[in-house]
């Protein structure tokens, strides 16, 4: 277990207010990403909050065109949950494979019981199809994939001290989204998010922690 000084704390509270800045052409025509990423270099991944957050209160619609009801559905359940858009050229695509690859490492019996949701920033263009198509590409089809109200997502967000902005078209059509990309670890025992994951994160170091996120243990 990590030790927690007031210093974490201040890095923490930093990441949380941190975003991405991803674009793609207007087009999506496949055109070279433009990105420009930006994190404090210090905060280090599985980060022990001494203040966890409560589960957001979502209601939502997954990949499946049914609600999801997110506090009750993944209710005792270790749940690791990332807001993000399936058109990010990088950060998105990138913290979906490495959390896949670490859940394969996983036996069968915690694989199964390990909740990860994906809630999109993007819900005008990530229709519950759209994800659907998605999450096996970038990351496993056992994900969930939630889209719905961009009001109703921000604000589940903000509940987990991550900033999210609408996306924006600019003048030469590239658009633009801002959000925090962050992975929180939700603990089977409490139902709180009580560990921190920076975008930074690998796969290998996902995969050191998992076992004790699967039983709601520190890592």
């Amino acid at each position: 277990m990590r030790k927690k000084t007031a210093l974490a704390t201040a890095l923490v509270a930093a990441a949380a207010l941190t975003l991405s800045a991803c674009s793609t052409g207007g087009d999506d025509s496949g055109k070279e990403p433009v990105a420009e990423i930006s994190a404090p270099e210090d905060v280090k991944p599985g980060t022990v909050l001494d203040r966890p957050y409560t589960k957001p209160d979502l209601v939502l619609t997954d990949t499946k065109g049914k609600k999801f009801d997110l506090r009750e559905q993944t209710k005792g359940k270790p749940t690791l949950i990332f807001y993000g858009y399936t058109k990010c050229p990088d950060v998105c695509p990138l913290t979906m494979s490495n959390i896949a690859i670490a859940e394969k490492t996983l036996p069968k019996a915690d694989q199964e019981k390990l909740q990860v949701v994906f809630i999109t920033t993007d819900p005008e263009r990530d229709t519950p199809e759209v994800l659907g198509e998605w999450l096996p590409s970038a990351g496993d089809a056992s994900f969930i994939g939630l889209s719905g109200d961009f009001a109703t997502i921000q604000a589940g967000a903000l509940q987990m001290g991550i900033g999210i902005d609408p996306a924006k078209k600019e003048k030469d059509g590239t658009v633009v989204s801002m959000h925090g990309a962050q992975v929180i670890a939700f603990s089977p025992k409490t139902d709180s998010g009580y560990v921190l994951y920076g975008e930074s994160t690998t796969a290998d170091q996902f995969a050191e922690d998992l076992p004790e996120l699967v039983r709601g243990e520190n890592p």
